[in-house]
């Protein structure tokens, strides 16, 4: 307990910054194969510490200070590692009532996060405590479906982003759902919600055919899939072409492996969501030839708590 203190404690003083973004795309030298490895979480929600021990469900599972030892554990192991989360950072415990936000950044910020996407409940403190929460993180917010014109949080979100990560470029946008209903309007003001389809499939054709780059991932809070015709990772999957991965978040779904769907070319499309309150951190390792050609080598979804953060 006395280390989670100090841990939370020197988490609200500030944080570390982010690798480079936006470099040009270089050769993959004299490597036979480069290897990425994802990092992933969603729907935090503001789970700062684990699960009680005696919690019916999760006893002992989840806590910011666990999922920073793995997340570090794997750099050490790992030359290229990206870490991403894909919404719904805020909201659900007390340290976002007293906080606002604060807290959950400076985590961020200090395990070196490298992108995430805006969920539904990070609208809950308001449209100035979003913007001023973006601002503070030492990492990019993507999302191309949220016009935010004449909102504070305007200009602060990046419809794309491109990440080098070794040798490899990386490019990365971002979706969210309907507000509308979800949503109490005083809080997103004039934020318009846009087709994630068309809007995420203009981001991926830039992405992969004006900056070539070797992997699309589209960060997702659109939810896993429905039973109604509701836009859902599913159909933005079947619907688009260009990606190459979908994390996703919002319907807190515990995946057990990545569903492969095919896209609107017949191609595998890689989708994951790792459930909530950061239980667990969903890992993607992709290796790339020399050419470029790329496969998912691995998967593995990493279960938080004392004994896995140890290892």
């Amino acid at each position: 307990m006395q280390s989670r203190r100090k841990f939370l404690k020197t988490s609200l003083i500030g944080a570390a910054t982010i690798g480079a973004i936006s470099s040009p795309l270089d050769l993959l030298a004299e490597e036979t194969n480069t290897t990425l490895t994802i990092l992933h979480t969603n729907d935090m929600h503001s789970h700062i510490e684990p699960f009680p021990d005696d919690d019916k469900k999760y006893p002992g599972l989840g806590g910011a200070e666990y999922r920073a030892a793995i997340i570090e554990n794997t750099r050490r192991k790992n030359r290229n590692v990206l870490l991403l989360d894909a919404g719904d950072i805020f909201q659900g415990t007390p340290y976002f009532n007293f906080f606002h936000g604060d807290l959950d950044i400076d985590l961020m910020n200090k395990m070196r996060y490298d992108a995430a996407t805006i969920g539904n409940h990070d609208f809950d403190g308001g449209i100035d405590i979003l913007a001023k929460q973006i601002t503070r993180a030492n990492f990019p917010f993507v999302n191309c479906n949220y016009d935010f014109t004449g909102t504070p949080v305007a200009g602060k979100v990046h419809q794309h982003i491109i990440i080098k990560k070794g040798k490899l470029k990386i490019g990365i946008t971002g979706c969210g759902v309907e507000l509308d209903g979800l949503v109490p309007d005083k809080l997103y003001t004039s934020t318009k919600y846009l087709d994630p389809i068309k809007c995420v499939q203009e981001q991926a054709d830039i992405l992969k055919h004006q900056e070539h780059c070797h992997l699309v991932i589209c960060l997702s809070h659109l939810g896993f899939k429905y039973d109604s015709k509701k836009i859902s990772d599913i159909v933005l999957a079947q619907q688009t072409s260009n990606i190459d991965a979908i994390i996703g978040g919002h319907t807190h779904t515990f995946l057990e492996k990545p569903e492969i769907v095919k896209n609107k070319e017949e191609k595998n499309i890689i989708i994951n969501q790792v459930g909530w309150a950061g239980i667990q951190i969903g890992q993607l390792d992709y290796s790339f030839e020399k050419s470029f050609r790329k496969k998912l080598s691995n998967h593995q979804t990493v279960i938080v708590d004392k004994k896995s953060s140890e290892k």
